[in-house]
């Protein structure tokens, strides 16, 4: 589309619109009828550690949330000098889990607790055991359960239990829905109906009867949709909590709510038996689509679905780029205290490009990026830290490429039981997030930490936000009975080969070698957090 054509699209309201609360970023971006973006807006934000519970304060989701919509309506007046009216369908994403209780009147009864938080260790142990089925600790029934063990005061009080995006949702429609991947993690997902498990849900009430309380468990939980379905519009109300300039009309159909993990299999098109992709940012997840079921429940891997309710394995490590980050931040402070001018995508091209020089198991060097803890290693608290041996081979390149391989360590773990273990079937990953943006890099270590050939399309880099409002166009545009792989395979991604990495043996073997001395070296890290 040319910009005149654009134009006329936004003013017809032939688009969609996606915006996706990621851990540091919130991001809005419009598609026209052809599904490619022509604008976007952005607000940074960072979670506070309180009382204990990493959180976002309902003040800096509510600015977060209008000023990014300000952001995005001010793109599209720069582009296309037209003011944004109205839209043709809006999708809501956010950071998945975690726990937002509501009472009765809407208050929320607690502070928001995220999916970093690794404080309901009892409740997930119990309720694993329970359901016979994997509860990880950032899920929010193990959040609801660990606050009735724990004695709450609030827990009588609940009216509605959702997440962040269920929530955001819920202030433009009044609707208390949720998107089927986002209720997957949740509480656990029959995909053969593509509802909460019966059993399940029967067991937490068992579980919880002799605490007398008012509610069930299916009352206080959001219903669920799958992708396509309608799930309200943006009322009045609603409209005026999204822009504060009054300029939005009401009326704009929404889709279901989804998480990061269900955009992010949307974005990279993702959605088929056997395929996969890896989102890596702020924290790292892979999302394996089955094509059989796994043999046992395992604490490491997590059973989601797809926004479509097809089960995926999901292997997520909290801590992926943050201190990688870190180390850059380190980097820029010196160069400007050399007064060398340079700016951040420089800085992160140098540094990333020279770890492709060093040696294929780093030298000999460990690291462990837990900024905060890592469940995958069972880990409450994270102590971030480099660690050489006197042999070692300590240089620039082997010391950026063992942050790079360290920032996929817990991940590898997870993964090598799902393709070493269970003979999952990968016949392609799918990239994106942060770690991809440099040009090869990121793409090529982990091609050597799964052994799997790693693909990393152009539009990666529009991430969560951009498929979110692919899943608002596809309950907009589909055909009759068509399937969301055969949307996104017919309408988005037709044409689209991305760039395609196969894995290096010689850097697979030194991923191996490392990944041996992450593990043997647990205990360094360890005797950091009890004695730091």
């Amino acid at each position: 589309m040319d910009t005149n054509q654009i134009r006329e699209a936004i003013l017809a309201g032939d688009t969609a619109m996606g915006i996706e609360f990621g851990s540091t970023r919130i991001k809005a971006v419009l598609v026209t009828g052809d599904n490619q973006p022509v604008a976007s807006g952005s607000h940074d934000w960072e979670n506070r550690y309180e009382n204990n519970v990493w959180t976002y304060s309902m003040e800096d989701i509510t600015t977060g949330l209008q000023d990014c919509y300000s952001d995005l309506a001010k793109d599209v007046k720069a582009k296309y000098d037209v003011e944004l009216t109205t839209l043709g369908a809006i999708g809501i994403s956010a950071m998945m889990h975690g726990y937002m209780a509501f009472d009765k009147d809407g208050k929320l009864l607690a502070p928001f607790r995220t999916w970093r938080n690794n404080i309901t260790g009892p409740a997930s142990e119990a309720l694993s055991a329970e359901f016979a089925f994997h509860i990880p600790q950032r899920w929010s029934i193990a959040h609801l359960y660990q606050a009735i063990l724990n004695g709450e005061d609030h827990i009588p009080q609940i009216s509605y239990l959702t997440t962040l995006a269920g929530y955001i949702h819920w202030k433009l429609t009044g609707e208390k829905v949720m998107g089927v991947g986002e209720a997957s993690g949740m509480f656990p997902i029959d995909s053969e109906i593509n509802d909460y498990d019966a059993v399940m849900l029967d067991k937490f009430d068992a579980l919880v009867a002799d605490k007398g309380y008012s509610w069930k468990i299916r009352e206080i939980l959001p219903k669920v949709l799958s992708a396509g379905d309608g799930a309200g519009a943006l009322t009045e109300e609603g409209a005026a909590f999204l822009d504060v300039s009054g300029k939005l009309q009401a009326g704009v159909p929404l889709c279901p709510p989804e998480g990061d993990a269900g955009t992010g299999m949307v974005a990279t098109n993702s959605v088929d038996k056997r395929t996969g992709n890896v989102s890596a940012g702020t924290s790292v997840f892979a999302m394996l689509v089955l094509d059989h079921a796994l043999s046992k429940p395992y604490e490491e891997i997590d059973m989601v679905t797809t926004p479509d309710g097809s089960p995926v394995a999901m292997v997520h490590s909290n801590n992926c780029t943050s201190d990688l980050n870190a180390w850059v931040g380190l980097f820029k402070e010196f160069a400007d205290a050399a007064g060398v001018d340079m700016d951040m995508n420089t800085l992160y091209g140098t540094l990333y490009n020279k770890a492709m020089e060093g040696d294929m198991d780093c030298g000999g060097l460990l690291a462990y990026c837990y900024l905060s803890g890592e469940h995958m290693t069972g880990f409450e608290e994270g102590r971030p830290m480099v660690v050489r041996t006197p042999e070692s081979k300590f240089n620039l390149a082997n010391f950026m490429r063992v942050n790079l391989y360290t920032s996929l360590g817990a991940l590898k773990i997870g993964m090598d039981i799902l393709t070493k273990q269970e003979h999952v079937a990968v016949e392609q990953i799918m990239g994106h997030g942060g770690l991809f943006k440099t040009k090869g890099v990121g793409q090529s270590i982990m091609a050597a930490a799964m052994d799997t050939p790693v693909t990393v399309m152009e539009t990666a880099g529009e991430g969560g936000a951009w498929g979110i409002a692919l899943l608002a166009s596809y309950m907009k545009q589909k055909a009759e009975g068509q399937s969301l792989g055969d949307y996104l395979n017919e309408k988005v991604f037709a044409g689209q080969a991305g760039s395609r990495m196969e894995p290096d043996p010689d850097a697979v073997a030194g991923f191996e070698t490392f990944i041996k001395r992450y593990i043997e070296g647990l205990p360094i890290e360890r005797a950091a957090v009890e004695n730091l």
